[in-house]
Parts: C-alpha cells; sequence; structure tokens
C-alpha cells in the first residue's frame, strides 16, 4: 500500500512538471533528438529525428532503481535524466534526477539556472532549503520525509542534507530538458582560470591566503553525466 502511495505522489509530481515546464512550448508533437544531420531538422539544439523512423525505444529509458555509489567526499551522486538518456525529451520542456544519499551525505548549495524543481523523498530523512534572492537572502528550510514533496524555485541556491542514520534517496524532476547547475563552491573557488584573490578576498571579507587554500581543493562534483 505504502509503495502504491508513492507511485501516485511521484506521478502527480511528473504530470505538475509536465504543465509547468518552462522550456518553450514546441512547435511539433515531438522531436526525437538525433546526430545525423542529414536526415533531420534542427530544433532546441539537437536534430530531429525523422517521425516515420520514431520507436518507443527513443522514449524509454530503464535502471533509475538502481543505487549509485556514493563513496566521495560529499557523499550524494545525483544521476540526471535527459535528452542525451531519453531523446524523446527533446522540446518536452522536462527532465529527471534520482539522488542517492550516503548517511549525513550533501548535495551542496547549488542552483538551476533554467528550471524550478520539484523533490519527492523515496527513502529517507532530507534536511532540504533554498535561499531568497537580495534583499532578504530568506532561508527557507524543511525536514523532509518518506512521501514528502518539496519545491525549489527556478535560479535560487538550494541544498539537500541527509539528516537519517541510513541511506536517503530521492526524485527531482525539473520544468527543462536542460536545467544546467552551478555548485556554488565549485564555481566559486574552482573556476577555470581562478576568479582573482583580489575579487574574492573582497567579496567574501577573507584573508587572500584562506582564498589560496580554498581554490586550492578539490571540490567534488556529484552529478553522473
Amino acid at each position: 500500500m505504502e509503495a502504491k502511495i508513492l507511485s501516485y505522489i511521484v506521478l502527480w509530481a511528473m504530470v505538475a512538471f509536465l504543465v509547468s515546464a518552462s522550456d518553450p512550448s514546441p512547435l511539433q508533437d515531438f522531436c526525437v533528438a538525433v546526430n545525423d544531420s542529414k536526415a533531420a531538422v534542427f530544433v532546441n539544439g539537437k536534430f530531429c529525428q525523422n517521425p516515420n523512423l520514431v520507436t518507443a525505444n527513443d522514449f524509454f529509458f530503464t535502471g533509475l532503481n538502481i543505487p549509485k555509489n556514493t563513496m566521495n567526499p560529499l557523499g550524494s551522486v545525483v544521476r540526471l535524466v535527459g535528452v542525451p538518456e531519453i531523446p524523446g525529451l527533446n522540446t518536452l520542456g522536462v527532465s529527471l534526477a534520482r539522488i542517492d544519499f550516503a548517511p549525513n551525505g550533501l548535495n551542496p548549495p547549488h542552483m538551476h539556472p533554467r528550471a524550478s524543481e520539484i523533490l519527492t523523498v523515496l527513502e529517507g530523512t532530507l534536511y532540504v532549503g533554498f535561499v531568497t534572492s537580495n534583499p532578504d537572502n530568506r532561508l527557507i528550510t524543511k525536514v523532509l520525509y518518506q512521501g514528502d514533496v518539496f519545491v525549489f524555485p527556478m535560479g535560487l541556491i538550494h541544498f539537500q542534507l541527509n539528516v537519517g542514520n541510513t541511506a536517503a534517496v530521492a526524485l527531482s524532476a525539473l520544468g527543462s530538458q536542460n536545467p544546467g547547475v552551478f555548485n556554488i563552491a565549485d564555481a566559486v573557488f574552482g573556476s577555470k582560470p581562478p576568479i582573482s584573490d583580489d575579487v574574492l578576498t573582497k567579496a567574501f571579507h577573507l584573508d587572500k591566503n584562506v582564498i589560496n587554500y580554498l581554490q586550492a581543493q578539490i571540490w567534488t562534483d556529484n552529478h553522473i553525466y
């Protein structure tokens, strides 16, 4: 019964994002991405498969039920399912991600420039939150349990932390086929080439030695591409 309820919750989440996707509406039924430019037209940055050659497999992906290895410094891993995995998603304005957390695992502060996100907890307990824009910079947080749903507005910094004693799993629907992601620490202190010390010392009110230390760290990317 509990599994059935969770299935309904996840289905509701997917339907909600199909209704409110942020990408532009397509001008045709679908545009299955293909690499052969001679047999296609160009839409949304991808070549479209000839509709007469499209099959069910162009709209299908399997394996999201398989846990991913969380043995990294963050203790989390994000598996995004987008157009590379499901070519039929091209132009449809949605994508999906599975997030696995080890105990105390963190999906660090990050943002999606092109998508809002709706997260459903499948297993475990997560402390989640986001920060509103200037000038308030208000922190909005919630502890989520199995079956709970939480929304992260587009472009706002947000995070998820496993505060339970066991592994946790969440499923996120995103309102873009290519939501993009910026891990804040990685973007600021791990940029290539590095941001000038003069900029960062003034922006963060930190000593230059601290900035140099932070820039020397290896910032973990917990996404599977």
